[in-house]
C-alpha cells in the first residue's frame, strides 16, 4: 500500500467508503484558503462554503468525477445512516479545478437518494473504476458563539 493511502486506511475511508486503491494523481482541496490534509479537523462553519478543488495531474482529455460524502452520519460512534451524499461534480478535466466540471461527457446516473448513499456502489453503477485520489477531514462540533 502506498504511503499516501495509509492515512485513508487509518481514517477508515478505505474500507468503509472506498475499496483499496493506489492514489495515482495529486488533488488538493481548500476551504477558505485552508488546505485539507487527511485527518485534519475543521469546524462546520469553515467547510460550509464551496471548496476549491484542484487536480494537479492528468491532461485536458482526462475527466474526473468528484464525490463528497459524510461517511459516519449521524456520528462516528453510531454511523447507522452511513453515507450521506453532499455533492457530486462530474466531467472535471485534468489540470483544472472542479468549477470546470459538468460538461456531461459521460452519462452519470443520478443517485436516488442522498441518504444511505454508497460511493462504492455509485462508482460501480457508473463504470467509474477505482478512485485515483481521496482526501478526508473530520468536522468538529462548534459552539453557537463560534459560528458567529
Amino acid at each position: 500500500m502506498s504511503r499516501t493511502a495509509e492515512p485513508l486506511i487509518v481514517g477508515r475511508v478505505i474500507g468503509d467508503v472506498l475499496d483499496s486503491f493506489i492514489p495515482s494523481i495529486k488533488m488538493s482541496v481548500t476551504f477558505n484558503n485552508k488546505q485539507v490534509f487527511n485527518g485534519h479537523e475543521f469546524y462546520p462553519s469553515t467547510v460550509a462554503t464551496k471548496p476549491r478543488v484542484e487536480i494537479q495531474e492528468g491532461d485536458m482529455r482526462t475527466f474526473f468525477t468528484l464525490v463528497m460524502t459524510d461517511p459516519d452520519v449521524p456520528g462516528p460512534s453510531d454511523p447507522y445512516l452511513r453515507e450521506h451524499l453532499h455533492w457530486i461534480v462530474t466531467d472535471i478535466p485534468g489540470t483544472t479545478d472542479a468549477t470546470f466540471g459538468r460538461k456531461r461527457r459521460q452519462i452519470i446516473k443520478s443517485p436516488s437518494s442522498r441518504e444511505n448513499f454508497s460511493t462504492r456502489d455509485f462508482a460501480a453503477e457508473n463504470d467509474l473504476g477505482l478512485p485515483v485520489a481521496a482526501v478526508y477531514f473530520n468536522a468538529q462540533r462548534e459552539t453557537a458563539a463560534r459560528r458567529r
